[in-house]
């Protein structure tokens, strides 16, 4: 192997796992979920070493609040940690994502129990 692979063989899982937690328990999470996503899960490795890089760019605050944030929407990934870090999107509050999923409230929107069958006719 070339030596600049050989360096990732350094980071075992349960070393990432362990750097992880010292940053919070939201970032162990997302760092455990990242191989999981991948086909091979030592490809989801390589992707956590840049996710440690964030913590120096951003502080490991920020990061822990973008791992909530990532859990929260399913996208545990780097690109999805940077791109919320770098939209500042960790330090706003997230709204629920019910609320979010729910659709739009307006008067002319049925909602899903309009197709619910009357109760009168079962009886």
């Amino acid at each position: 192997m070339p030596k600049s692979h050989q360096a990732h063989l350094e980071w075992t899982p349960s070393r990432l796992i362990h750097w992880a937690e010292t940053v919070g328990e939201a970032t162990a999470l997302v760092i455990g979920a990242v191989p999981e996503t991948k086909r091979h899960p030592e490809i989801g490795y390589r992707a956590c070493p840049g996710i440690m890089r964030l913590g120096k760019t951003y502080s490991n605050e920020r990061l822990e609040a973008a791992g909530k944030r990532a859990l929260e929407l399913g996208a545990c990934s780097y690109q999805s940690l940077k791109s919320i870090l770098k939209r500042s999107l960790d330090r706003q509050t997230s709204p629920s994502l019910e609320s979010e999923r729910s659709g739009p409230r307006h008067e002319n929107v049925r909602g899903a129990r309009y197709y619910d069958p009357p109760t009168n006719l079962l009886q």
